[in-house]
């Protein structure tokens, strides 16, 4: 499995003054989109999302996104070494998803942008 990136997940309070930071930060546009009543405003490297605590509570747990060539390669790699799948992988608004629960106790969200989703 060939890893492309990681992206740093960031729960934050008030989504427009981190957009602010953030852009300010890493001079680069956040791009914006909403998932399941979270906002989301990707910048560089970072992932930050705002909304509703139920729903963040559940995205607290995965660790970080780790950008890969092809989810259907990732699930192939993560199961034969031992990870259990635990949601996907399915379609998102730029390509595939899914969660990972390693054994360690690990969790990860592994994406691809293939085109073909």
């Amino acid at each position: 499995m060939e890893i492309l990136g990681t992206t740093l997940r960031i729960c934050v309070d008030d989504l427009e003054a981190s957009v602010a930071f953030y852009e300010g930060l890493t001079s680069t546009p956040a791009l914006r989109f909403e998932r399941g009543g979270v906002s989301v405003a990707a910048i560089g490297c970072f992932l930050l999302m705002s909304g509703p605590e139920s729903e963040l509570e559940v995205l607290r747990k995965v660790s970080a996104t780790i950008a890969v060539k092809d989810v259907d390669e990732a699930n192939a790699a993560l199961t034969r070494v031992g990870a259990t799948v635990i949601a996907g992988p399915v379609p998102t608004p730029v390509g595939r998803n899914l969660i990972a629960l390693h054994p360690d106790g690990s969790v990860f969200e592994y994406v691809d942008r293939n085109a073909s989703a």
